[in-house]
């Protein structure tokens, strides 16, 4: 069984972006054994992981680089460093990247924003032995969309993909912890159902709503989904080898 977190404070509008992202992560990776927890107060916990074979962090509109955080985000920042903290793996996307590039001595700015739309990611001489870019061209396409971007990485970082117009689009941090600048579970109908959800956030201007929308379609996002769907045979395979061990 996996995890999906949803970081979503509560409202009726972030309990539906929730959903949605959480549909989303699913159809891209064909997973049905799967628990979704929002984090949507302070007194929402993530809990034990260790029964989940891997854990998926979705994105937020939460920001590193505000100069004060309140008590919902620094709550989050919390789960997600209990999260950091357990064996289980964990893929975060989109915030958590740059959350977790701070949280190991890192340094987050708004240098490489991105408007909403696709991305080139560009894998790096270190992907090719990762377990979540097995399978992967030198070059493929995701859907973005973030005002953050990451500047520098801390140690026990390696920068998995690149790209022209952000520096750091997949990182692993230690042996099991994955982090995408990209949003590598979303497809054209999740990106225009997500604009929307945050179509005044400042993502994009409302004015390139339309043209924005009509280029999603022309975005091949099966290779970013791939990312995700090797991360979930990885922890399958790590799971079975931990049932084998344990079993002999």
């Amino acid at each position: 069984m996996f995890l999906f977190v949803s970081l979503r404070p509560a409202g009726e509008l972030y309990h539906q972006v929730a959903v949605t992202e959480f549909a989303d992560f699913v159809r891209a990776t064909g997973v049905v054994d799967c628990e979704h927890r929002i984090i949507a107060g302070v007194s929402d916990e993530v809990g034990d992981v260790s029964r989940f074979a891997g854990v998926i962090v979705g994105g937020s509109s939460l920001n590193v680089t505000n100069d004060a955080y309140d008590a919902y985000q620094v709550h989050v920042h919390r789960q997600l460093r209990l999260l950091v903290d357990a064996a289980t793996p964990v893929f975060f996307i989109c915030f958590g990247a740059g959350w977790l590039a701070d949280a190991t001595g890192g340094r987050v700015d708004r240098s490489h924003a991105e408007s909403s739309g696709g991305s080139v990611v560009e894998l790096l001489p270190a992907a090719l032995s990762d377990p979540v870019c097995g399978g992967l061209p030198d070059r493929f396409m995701g859907l973005t969309g973030h005002t953050e971007s990451i500047a520098e990485v801390g140690p026990g970082v390696t920068v998995l993909a690149s790209g022209p117009t952000c520096p750091v689009q997949l990182f692993r941090w230690g042996g099991n912890k994955w982090a995408s600048q990209f949003h590598c579970e979303m497809d054209a109908a999740a990106m225009e159902a997500r604009m929307r959800f945050f179509i005044d956030y400042g993502y994009f201007s409302r004015a390139d709503f339309a043209s924005i929308v009509a280029s999603l379609g022309s975005v091949d996002v099966r290779w970013a989904h791939r990312v995700l769907q090797n991360f979930i045979s990885y922890c399958l395979s790590e799971r079975v080898a931990d049932v084998a061990v344990f079993a002999s």
